[in-house]
């Protein structure tokens, strides 16, 4: 497939074929000049950047120059997705009939699915539908039925019941019994999990008009709780889970469990009996209850005696449920009430979530009998409930064959993805509930006389094995510690080749659960790899780390099809007979044909070559740069891989050099040597390496808009001459080659860099012929080590301190580093950084968030090893007590042996098989804080290379300004413990802050491949960049249709619907449409509290963009009641002095001014100036702001004094920044002329008094109370949203500057940022940086999808 690369604009699609292909709504696709695919198979999109960058340039092999797999999109037609949907009407037993709006696409089934969740026909799971007369088939398509149209009525008719679906019927009352209990989220458990955001918007936001009256101008309550007003020290934890109204579910049933009569014997069965229900009612009537094939009934069995004859009443229904409403009337009034909240509840409360999301807080639970839970904890939950013929599923035929559906056009791909993705969450389920059983004891293992630790273990078609190093595997790379890291570096390569998505190459399913202080990993099972023996099965690769090596020519061509993305150098190494053998993978990659013929691939734990900073290798020297960093340091293994991340950055680095380069050249040779170098503005050579001010990254070169265009011109010439002539003009060739040299590429006629992962394998020897390249080789490593340090930690700190990025909280400043390519050990090495950076101040949040991480990461790996030696009986014992020793100001904690409650007569003697937790060990009671915060601060040292200056808890909090419930998340979500919601006194001197009743439970902790929606992704991208362009409707267009798309593959709940829901939010409210933009808003910060969690930094965000679309639509109370449980989060995660803090404080100012509370007002937006003046420095355009707004609200308060200092300060500031003559400068003079003259009036009144009196002829002075439009215009403004009243011309100007400014943009790309910064554009007037260029509102607009 050929683009023609200057007719793109980056990262979108063209748009030629997509104006022409999208009618209104219209669900189309563009067809031939889309280069989507090019950004799938990199794998990430600044690769795929490269191709846009407005330059046809010279060859080059790392972009995917041919078509490759994945790229069949050419020269297809738009192919409609949504036909139109029909109405049918349901005739169903007992009820009105009714109609349902389907679609041609859905299955048969999936009206089943809606019949059992609707509120008159829920209690139905056994029937079938007919259309006159004739049953139709489960799992055909709607569009397949003959005779089927608008208007068909379809019959519901009873089907008689089998064992199966009495058990599933069962189940399915118990769902709908339990369906407002929480009590599955808090256990984690189903893919259910919490949302909180009904309590606050008591109910659902959507019908804004009619519940509230008017202006919603009756006094509300504004006075937030004590625990959020600035200032506040305390951080109570109960309200992270508010109580919410529903819970407290109405009681239909005391009991329902199966009876302990089960199974019927042969004469019942022969009687159709299938089981019997044991229920006593809320009456405490008890009952016993024979399900029959023909439906439930009640029998005479009692507890002790058996009688399976009818009792009176002699009433059979098909239906559980009407059986109990005749004979229990409160079971039938309350399941009735039950039913009709459980509608009531927005869908995206209920929808099962993809992976599980656990809490780690949840309030005292009672613990209520449930047949449901006692069956599936007994039965080794294989069963029935996964339908599918042949009970157990065979996961890896199941995850092979989805990859091995047709991709050729866009329905088959969505088919295939939503295949893919669907497998892959059941598979995680599947093996996460294995490897908590395979620690918990529960599961065989297929060697059982062997040593616990060198167990595997089969259960459900999953192989599970423990991450320690058995039989010596690692012992030149670490041991056990090296076996630890391994399968998540495995599973990175999984994640990696399966992105890749090469047709023919297969990977293992791949899933790694931390639980109880164990590593397990889950993988699919190759067929008939069990009956052989490894070293028959393997055809590619080596067994043993690179000593005896054999290749295949079929695996090849396989990976030699992803050594172009994945950026791999095809290599020859030496085997133990000293013959040559050529990879295209690292050694220890293995490749075996299973019995079913497809090639696997899988130890792919160097799939990315080695991290030389943590690789000390004898007679090896590192770049000046690393050196003076301290490194190389050894690491505890030898297994250290530079990111995928950090390899694209660094390729994408080196070809803007190599450009440069080529440039450099030939404007010398053009112009002689003469005035050759003076045209480039930096005419001294070009070192290999750059400094960091030359690189800020793979976004080089975006801040300069104007461009000395001559300079260009020439590089384009460049470019053009040498895609023209073939390579015939010897000149352009000598340019090529030369500057192919100096970047290390390994071709000389086309940029092309590749890295060789066996260099500095320990045992993997090169044949001589090769010294050469892997000379260069070695270099290229050093290098990619240095440009670690020196651009990508550098270019990270000063995101930071620009604000450019805001993490949160850990996990945020985690993915925040791991998006640029650097590994969590280099933490200490960041914020070494951060603490010399000139910017310190700026960066506080960041070293604050950084300590934490580094604290609570210590923290986690010696709490990992203190669990092994933990037996199940003193878990919680033992869980609470290193709480104590980690967070308590107590001194001395004890722990509570858990012999304390039993005695037991003898001791049994020690089993040599007991599950990996049984050790007798107590060694872990005699942990106190002074030894674990020594350990902790020993650990930062070793591990990150950090010096922690604290010896306890309380020094830690003192000096670093951490909060304790903050570590306390931190430590908890890490390593899956769940603790009991209470208010803890971590400072009390007098007692422990946790007991052993505190430590409720303690989950997996999981990693998993997460597969993507490629298309949807392509058109969330196209539409971001029409927004950007300022064609918003286009933008919104393409966004609901990428929105389509991604639940057409993820289902309902995925994070990057959440993402495509709140830019949909944004859009239409900007285009004024309030009501949409609130519904989809409520959907996003919904989807964020279930899918990323009720606390993480996302859902924050998304609670303040709901509170600004409630307070546009008049819903005051409850944006001002959102407000405060964004800023109690913000607390809990991070506490006050957090950048984002101000912008949240400046909207809860603005909001309680608007509702004239103005003493409340001023507390947070005088909060809200403090803190910006700390992160934004005293005479930012953002401080000015604060300053005005703090000026309005003394206005409002007639202290007049104070508003014209505030409004002063700001004042000067527009002035010193923006010049005399901006409008923003005018705006602020005009307003304190206004306040001079209030102020002149206001004092003469008041002399006026004290002259005469009472008698005194005083004017009515003018108090305004802000108008909501004014307050609302603020609003807007500080949260970077800016509406242009516009004429069409206008429009047409703005949207002819926005291209030619995106032109100039991407032509400015090919040069590197290292030219001397040239004359930018003026800001152009009317957008200071205050709203258009500030980071919130950049981040926003555009918000990235996060991995």
């Amino acid at each position: 497939m050929v683009i023609k690369t200057d007719e793109l604009p980056a990262a979108a699609p063209t748009d030629s074929a997509r104006d022409h292909s999208l009618p209104a709504g219209g669900k189309g696709r563009p067809g031939a000049a889309e280069p989507p695919s090019v950004m799938l198979l990199n794998g990430d999109c600044p690769e795929s950047l490269k191709k846009e960058e407005g330059v046809a340039e010279p060859p080059r092999e790392n972009g995917l120059d041919e078509a490759e797999a994945g790229d069949e999109t050419t020269g297809q037609e738009v192919i409609v997705i949504q036909d139109t949907g029909f109405s049918v009407k349901i005739l169903a037993p007992g009820i009105e009939p009714f109609s349902l709006q389907v679609s041609p696409q859905e299955m048969v089934q999936e009206i089943h699915q809606v019949l059992m969740d609707r509120e008159d026909t829920c209690h139905r799971t056994c029937f079938s539908l007919h259309l006159d007369g004739n049953m139709l088939d489960h799992f055909s398509e709607l569009r397949t039925i003959e005779g089927l149209q608008e208007g068909s009525v379809l019959r519901v008719v009873e089907e008689p019941y089998t064992v199966r679906e009495a058990r599933i019927h069962v189940r399915h009352v118990r769902d709908l019994l339990k369906s407002l209990d929480p009590a599955d989220a808090f256990n984690g458990v189903d893919c259910n999990s919490l949302s909180f955001l009904s309590v606050f918007t008591d109910g659902d936001l959507g019908d804004s008009g009619k519940r509230k009256k008017g202006l919603e101008m009756d006094p509300i309550d504004c006075t937030p709780p004590e625990y959020i007003l600035p200032g506040s020290r305390e951080r109570p934890l109960c309200p992270l889970q508010p109580q919410n109204r529903d819970w407290k579910p109405l009681q239909c049933l005391k009991v329902l469990t199966m009876s302990g009569w089960n199974p019927p014997p042969g004469n019942r069965k022969m009687h159709g009996d299938l089981m019997y229900l044991f229920v006593i009612t809320a009456e405490d009537r008890q009952v016993s209850i024979t399900a029959s094939t023909r439906g439930f009934y009640l029998n005479q069995s009692t507890a002790y005696h058996f009688n399976p004859k009818p009792a009176s009443p002699r009433f059979l229904s098909h239906s559980l449920v009407e059986l109990l409403n005749q004979i229990s009337p409160t079971f039938k009034k309350n399941f009735a009430v039950l039913q009709k909240k459980r509608v009531q509840r927005h869908p995206f409360e209920r929808i099962a979530t993809p992976f599980q999301v656990y809490s780690w807080t949840a309030p005292q639970a009672e613990h209520a009998m449930d047949c449901v839970r006692a069956e599936d904890a007994y039965t080794s939950r294989l069963g029935y409930e996964e339908h599918i013929p042949g009970q157990t599923r065979d996961w890896n035929e199941e995850l092979q064959t989805t990859r091995e559906l047709p991709r050729k056009n866009l329905p088959e791909r969505l088919l295939r993805e939503r295949a893919i993705f669907k497998v892959h969450s059941d598979f995680t389920a599947a093996a996460t509930r294995g490897a908590v059983a395979v620690i918990d004891g529960n599961v065989m293992a297929i060697n059982p006389s062997e040593e616990t630790k060198m167990q595997m273990f089969i259960w459900n078609n999953i192989f599970f094995s423990l991450g320690f190093d058995v039989r010596d595997h690692y012992k030149d790379f670490g041991g056990d510690v090296a076996a630890y890291v391994a399968p998540t570096n495995d599973l990175n390569g999984v994640r990696t080749y399966n992105a890749v998505d090469v047709e023919g190459l297969y990977t293992l399913g791949t899933v790694v659960v931390d639980y109880r202080g164990y590593r397990v990993t889950a993988q699919s099972i190759i067929p008939g790899i069990l009956e052989r023996d490894q070293e028959q099965s393997v055809i590619y690769g080596s067994i043993d780390f690179g000593k005896t090596v054999v290749s295949h020519p079929r695996y090849l061509e396989l990976l030699e099809r992803t050594s172009r993305p994945l950026k791999l150098l095809r290599h020859r190494v030496l085997n133990d007979r000293d013959e040559e053998v050529e990879l295209c993978s690292s050694v220890e990659c293995k490749g075996i044909i299973g019995n079913d013929g497809r090639h696997y691939i899988l130890d792919l734990l160097r799939t990315f070559p080695p991290d030389l900073n943590f690789l000390p290798v004898p007679g090896e020297e590192l770049p000046e740069e690393c050196v003076r960093a301290g490194f190389p340091r050894a690491h505890r293994h030898k297994l250290c891989c530079l990111r995928q991340e950090l390899v694209d950055a660094f390729v994408e680095h080196r070809y803007l050099l190599f450009m440069k380069l080529a440039a450099l050249q030939l404007m010398q040779q053009k112009a002689g040597k003469a005035e050759g170098p003076a045209t480039l503005e930096n005419g001294g050579p070009l070192s290999s390496e750059a400094t960091p001010e030359d690189c800020p990254g793979p976004e080089a070169g975006n801040e300069e808009e104007g461009s000395n265009a001559s300079g260009l011109a020439k590089v384009k010439e460049l470019a053009e001459t040498i895609a023209s002539d073939d390579g015939t003009d010897p000149r352009s060739r000598e340019v090529i080659r030369n500057a192919c040299k100096a970047v290390g590429s390994i071709s000389s006629t086309a940029f092309d860099i590749r890295f060789n992962p066996d260099i500095f394998s320990p045992g993997v020897r090169f044949p001589d012929s090769c010294q050469d390249e892997v000379r260069d080789q070695k270099q290229l490593l050093k290098d990619a080590a240095a440009f670690l340090l020196s651009c990508q930690i550098p270019g990270l700190v000063k995101d930071c301190a620009e604000h450019a990025v805001l993490p949160m909280d850990g996990a945020t400043l985690a993915e925040v580093m791991r998006q640029r390519g650097i590994n969590m050990r280099y933490l200490g090495k960041v914020l070494d950084l951060v603490l010399r950076s000139p910017a310190r101040e700026q960066l506080d949040h960041i070293f604050k968030i950084g300590i934490g991480e580094l604290i609570t990461r210590s923290a986690k790996h010696i709490f990992k090893t203190y669990l092994q030696g933990v037996e199940l009986s003193g878990l919680s014992a033992a869980i609470s007590h290193f709480l104590n020793c980690f967070l308590s100001s107590y001194p001395n904690p004890v722990a509570h042996l858990p012999a304390d409650e039993l005695v037991s007569k003898k001791r049994n003697k020690r089993r040599k098989n007991r599950p990996p937790g049984a050790a007798d060990n107590t060694a872990w009671a005699v942990m106190t804080p002074q030894a674990l915060w020594k350990n902790i601060c020993q650990e930062a040292k070793n591990y990150f290379d950090f010096s922690l200056e604290c010896e306890t808890v309380d020094q830690a909090v003192e000096t670093y300004g951490l909060q304790k419930i903050t570590l306390l998340r931190e430590i908890s979500l890490k390593t899956g413990i769940q603790i009991l919601l209470k208010e803890y006194s971590f400072d009390s001197r007098h007692k422990p802050a946790f007991t052993e009743e505190d430590v409720l439970n303690i989950f997996p902790v999981v990693k998993h491949v997460n597969p993507k929606a490629s298309d949807a992704f392509h058109f969330f991208q196209s539409g971001q960049a029409k927004v950007q362009q300022g064609f918003l409707k286009e933008g919104c267009e393409l966004i609901s249709e990428a929105l389509n798309l991604f639940n057409n593959v993820y289902g309902a709940m995925h994070v990057e619907i959440c993402v495509c829901l709140r830019l949909l939010a944004r859009l239409h409210y900007i285009m004024g449409d309030y009501a949409e933009a609130l519904s989809n808003q409520q959907k996003a910060v919904l989807m964020s509290e279930r899918v990323l969690g009720i606390e993480h930094p996302n859902t924050i965000q998304e609670y303040m963009h709901l509170a600004l679309y409630c307070f546009a639509s008049s819903q005051l109370s409850t944006a001002l009641s959102l407000l405060y449980r964004a800023r109690y989060l913000m607390l809990l995660v991070f506490g006050e002095d957090h950048p984002e803090m101000a912008l949240l404080d400046n909207n809860i100012g603005l909001v309680l001014h608007g509702v004239m509370e103005y003493d409340l007002s001023l507390r947070f937006l005088e909060n809200a100036l403090a803190v910006s003046t700390k992160y934004h420095g005293p005479k930012a355009l953002k401080v000015a702001l604060s300053h005005h707004l703090v000026a309005r609200v003394y206005e409002s308060k007639a202290e007049f004094r104070s508003a014209l200092q505030h409004e002063k300060e700001g004042y000067t500031i527009y002035k010193t920044q923006l010049g005399e003559d901006h409008e923003k400068t005018k705006e602020s003079s005009e307003y304190l002329k206004c306040l001079t003259q209030q102020a002149v009036a206001l004092q003469r009144t008041m002399n006026e008094i004290y002259r005469n009196g009472s008698s005194a002829n005083i004017p009515p002075l003018k108090f305004t109370a802000p108008s909501m439009a004014s307050v609302l215009e603020q609003l807007n403004v500080i949260n970077g949203i800016l509406f242009i009243p516009l004429s069409q011309k206008d429009l047409e100007n703005l949207k002819a500057e926005v291209a030619r400014r995106h032109q100039l943009q991407e032509a400015s790309k090919s040069r590197d940022k290292a030219e001397e910064p040239m004359a930018t554009e003026p800001e152009p007037a009317g957008a200071p940086q205050d709203m258009a260029s500030q980071p919130g509102a950049a981040k926003d607009s555009s918000p990235s999808l996060q991995a």
